[in-house]
């Protein structure tokens, strides 16, 4: 149960593949003017991580060392295939939005480096459980990146989420103030400044956590008895 909970922390946190590994920066950059764009993206590569992470992990004593990173490769590349296939059977709209970012989880350092750093030692239950957790840190970065640029760049919040996830989803769809926003920040420089701001908001917050934990452990530890005569 321990190491559930560390899995889970590490990948939705402490260890977010964006605001602490710096990976997969490139749809976070490319794909989060909205937020509706960031989920969706965020839910397609998690379960390919899922997936991914569960295969190698049965596979494992199959695979031999000399040809595990093709044979990775492989693997995660059926998975993407068959997720874009079902996203534009299923959700058509989003995958033409997503369009080429989709086979691109092919590419993606994530799922290939949670495989050989990760899935290829330990058991699948583990490795899917590593694979959900690393998956939702990135959905929760990519939402989080789309849903500041939309605001402050259109006035809206999940703007379309009817279209492209569905009609039961048109109940997330906001407008929050009249008119349209900064135009910048849904463009391309929008998205390294908001980057940079959340980054930062995350090494503050995980900084003063760290300070009141230690504040805390030091109120908390006995003083040494001193030795009277």
């Amino acid at each position: 149960m321990s190491q559930s909970r560390d899995i889970l922390a590490d990948g939705v946190w402490r260890n977010n593949v964006v605001f602490n590994q710096m990976l997969s920066l490139c749809p976070t950059l490319a794909i989060t003017s909205a937020a509706v764009q960031g989920l969706g993206m965020g839910l397609a590569t998690m379960a390919v991580l899922i997936a991914s992470n569960a295969f190698v992990a049965l596979l494992r004593g199959i695979i031999t060392n000399e040809v595990r990173i093709p044979a990775f490769v492989l693997i995660i590349a059926t998975l993407v295939t068959l997720v874009d296939l079902v996203m534009n059977a299923w959700l058509h709209e989003l995958h033409q939005v997503l369009g080429l970012f989709i086979p691109l989880i092919v590419g993606n350092c994530l799922v290939l480096g949670r495989a050989e750093a990760f899935a290829c030692k330990n058991t699948v239950a583990m490795s899917a459980l590593d694979g959900f957790a690393m998956g939702a840190g990135l959905t929760l970065a990519l939402t989080t990146m789309g849903a500041v640029r939309e605001v402050l760049g259109s006035g809206t919040l999940f703007a379309g989420a009817s279209t492209l996830l569905g009609p039961a989803m048109g109940v997330l769809e906001m407008r929050l103030y009249p008119g349209d926003g900064a135009l910048v920040m849904i463009l391309p420089a929008g998205g390294f400044v908001v980057l940079g701001l959340l980054i930062a908001a995350k090494r503050a917050l995980d900084t003063r956590k760290s300070s009141t934990r230690t504040v805390r452990n030091d109120a908390e530890t006995p003083t040494p008895a001193v030795a009277t005569s």
